[in-house]
């Protein structure tokens, strides 16, 4: 592959509403981006979303892998053609890892229907008394092992039925205090007690074979990085906390980068550059498609001016390639 391929590899693109329109099929070209992220704007009927993937493949000319945040509960972002689960508190007070995995494999039979080949679930972090509610109800509960043994039992049902499953948002989301949707947070917790209750998840999570894992738009000073630095470009938490010493091997990925807690730390642009140094191997941009260019051609010039380790974009493209290979793509 060309440079150019090779960033498109890392694009995660939203668009605007339910139709190929021709400035989305622009941008899908001019950024060779491989992958799409899917919300309910984009979603009318089952038979119009399939049809609108269809156009958006034959008109750019290759497969595009599709994700979607279906996680149960207030996250479905589909409004027909899927079961509508439970929530992950709902489904921890009430379910063993038997039922968890059932409803893993049937989410996956029923995504697969739609095109959709990742979901961007299950949360697996363990929710603290005080934090705010953005994580909520969408944590199995308060109790790391068993928010652990039934992560690893969605995971298994979804990946056993042709579906990539992603574990968020690394290192740890339940206690933050404020919204990352809105303003960048700050998690003062040391390594002890990520160690003892937040990390461990993602370890099940990596044990179980999860394709993905999601990083958190949080800071963690507590951990050795500067005050201000969150997760998403921080090569200690990603490069070698993740991808080293947990031994994860899947694709790392962004959650978006157009989050309120980004908006003060640069431009789109420079986020791009930051999280790939970081150690991500895909970038969520979920809703303005001029980002998406704005985020490619930043990296374009990042790999040009040799900011940006071009054997380390070759490996992100590997991992992606092993990925749709596993999930036949």
């Amino acid at each position: 592959m060309d440079v150019d391929d090779l960033i498109g590899a890392k694009l995660v693109v939203g668009f605007p509403g339910p139709q190929a329109t021709e400035e989305l099929i622009a941008v899908l070209r001019a950024t060779h981006a491989q992958s799409l992220i899917v919300f309910e704007q984009n979603f009318v009927l089952p038979e119009q979303f399939t049809g609108l993937l269809r156009r958006l493949e034959g008109a750019v000319g290759r497969r595009l892998l599709v994700m979607v945040d279906h996680e149960g509960g207030r996250v479905v972002r589909f409004s027909s053609g899927v079961t509508r689960f439970p929530d992950a508190r709902t489904v921890g007070a009430s379910h063993d890892a038997a039922a968890v995995e059932r409803q893993g494999g049937i989410e996956a039979q029923e995504l697969v229907r739609l095109g959709v080949r990742v979901n961007l679930a299950p949360c697996v972090d363990v929710v603290a008394d005080g934090s705010d509610p953005v994580i909520g109800d969408r944590s199995y509960g308060h109790d790391p092992a068993r928010v652990a043994e039934l992560a690893a039992a969605r995971i298994r049902g979804l990946q056993s039925h042709g579906v990539a499953a992603c574990a968020k948002h690394f290192p740890g989301l339940g206690a933050v205090p404020r919204d990352p949707h809105r303003e960048l947070p700050t998690i003062t917790l040391g390594w002890d007690q990520m160690e003892r209750v937040h990390l461990g998840p993602f370890r099940a999570a990596t044990e179980a074979g999860v394709a993905m894992v999601m990083s958190s738009h949080v800071c963690y000073p507590a951990l050795g990085d500067p005050p201000g630095l969150p997760a998403t470009f921080s090569s200690r938490l990603i490069g070698k906390l993740l991808r080293k010493r947990m031994g994860f091997s899947g694709l790392i990925l962004t959650d978006d980068l157009e989050m309120g807690a980004l908006r003060a730390l640069g431009t789109i642009g420079e986020a791009a550059v930051r999280a790939t140094a970081a150690g991500h191997d895909l970038l969520l941009i979920c809703s303005d498609l001029s980002h998406t260019r704005a985020a490619f051609l930043s990296l374009r010039k990042a790999y040009d001016d040799k900011k940006l380790n071009r054997s380390e974009l070759e490996e992100s493209a590997a991992r992606l390639s092993r990925l749709r290979q596993k999930f036949s793509l």
